[in-house]
């Protein structure tokens, strides 16, 4: 939302109309207009009258929903500021549709302390979307000491996670799982045992062999999946499993949930809308860890999203400068930025071609159960007496 377009919300009227809103309860949109008077929805409804002194907006043809959230992205502050600053990145999940991020530890220091929680924290508070932290599980994200959980989330962390490394010490995962009990929070796993992906930059399987690339085997994810799983049974706790990738994972996050364990899961778009095929071209923009992988995993990918093993969709947003993401494959980065074609890939893939039902679908992946495995209040579009807009 543009600068002059918050400043009308805020300071006077700003009135929509002609579109549809989302009702939370009836989970379904119907038409109405929205009055809202210095930030704060006053009236929805057929609304008719003088509003010179405002704005009236037309949005014939669009649905308003409650804002979405982004619980994995990389917004690269403090100490890469080249690659993404935490305003730059605000402006990209504004731009595509996002109201908060939950933002990853891997910066530069590491967000493993109160002081640079507050950082990030001060660096975000004037900005139009909510910037949630995450902080790291261990010091440095070495996995040899826990981090400073307890002044971290008395600083505003709201998640522990050492992404993108995994917790390659079971008892480290088995302190995290006794914290995430004390201060209800979960810990959230970046599933790779980097012993068999060393040196690897896509699957492993058919394309990597006849493309003459290393390839990282699903099993590198299933194995940290089933060992947090099992360590999550014998201690207790919260766990979260980002970007899941592999059928094997899907399946054992769901024997899970049979079992009323409390995991959850997260996909990406780009693995549930592209295969390792892709990678045909050498193209460094198909880079990604996990990486793409074959045709089968993307359609457990696709299924688990349907049936609710997998909980919620995040972009993994990881921008890179150019130099970074151009030259040899084996080379590049991983990563690519996410945010601002998260729902066009939404609608294209799991919309257009798996039948996934629109508006309901993206609001439970997008906005309700991310927010509920954050431990975050559930938006809704109603007549409030909080401002929408920070002051």
């Amino acid at each position: 939302m543009s600068e002059q377009f918050k400043d009308k919300a805020i300071k006077g009227y700003l009135l929509l109309k002609n579109g549809k809103v989302w009702n939370s309860k009836k989970q379904t949109a119907a038409k109405a207009d929205i009055l809202i008077k210095n930030g704060v929805i006053e009236k929805i409804g057929k609304l008719e009258g003088d509003f010179n002194k405002g704005s009236v907006v037309d949005i014939s043809g669009s649905t308003v929903i409650p804002g979405l959230i982004d619980i994995h992205v990389h917004f690269r502050e403090p100490g890469n500021e080249e690659k993404e600053t935490i305003e730059s990145g605000c402006a990209a999940a504004a731009a595509g549709g996002f109201t908060a991020v939950c933002c990853m530890p891997n910066t530069n220091p590491v967000i493993d302390n109160q002081e640079v929680v507050r950082f990030v924290k001060e660096k975000a508070q004037d900005k139009l979307v909510d910037v949630f932290p995450i902080g790291a599980v261990s010091k440095g994200s070495k996995s040899e000491e826990l981090a400073e959980i307890g002044y971290m989330v008395k600083a505003g962390i709201i998640g522990i996670t050492d992404d993108g490394l995994p917790l390659n010490n079971s008892d480290l995962v088995r302190r995290a799982l006794e914290y995430s009990k004390m201060f209800n929070i979960p810990v959230i796993e970046h599933a790779q045992d980097l012993s068999l992906t060393h040196g690897s930059s896509m699957n492993e399987g058919f394309y990597s062999t006849i493309l003459g690339l290393t390839g990282m085997p699903t099993i590198a994810e299933d194995i940290i999946v089933s060992r947090d799983i099992q360590m999550l049974e014998y201690v207790g706790g919260q766990l979260h499993i980002q970007h899941i990738s592999s059928a094997k994972s899907v399946e054992l996050v769901k024997r899970a949930k049979d079992k009323g364990l409390n995991v959850s899961c997260e996909a990406t778009p780009h693995h549930f809308s592209l295969t390792d095929k892709a990678v045909e071209t050498y193209d460094p923009n198909f880079k990604m860890n996990p990486p793409l992988r074959n045709e089968e995993d993307l359609e457990a990918v696709v299924a688990g999203l349907k049936d609710g093993t997998i909980d919620a969709i995040a972009t993994d947003h990881a921008p890179h400068i150019k130099d970074d993401k151009e030259g040899e494959f084996d080379k590049a980065a991983f990563g690519v930025t996410g945010l601002e074609t998260a729902v066009g890939v939404y609608f294209t893939e799991l919309v257009g071609k798996h039948n996934f039902d629109g508006f309901k679908s993206l609001i439970d992946l997008c906005v309700i159960n991310p927010r509920k495995i954050m431990h975050l209040p559930v938006p809704e579009i109603k007549v409030s007496i909080q401002p929408y807009f920070p002051q």
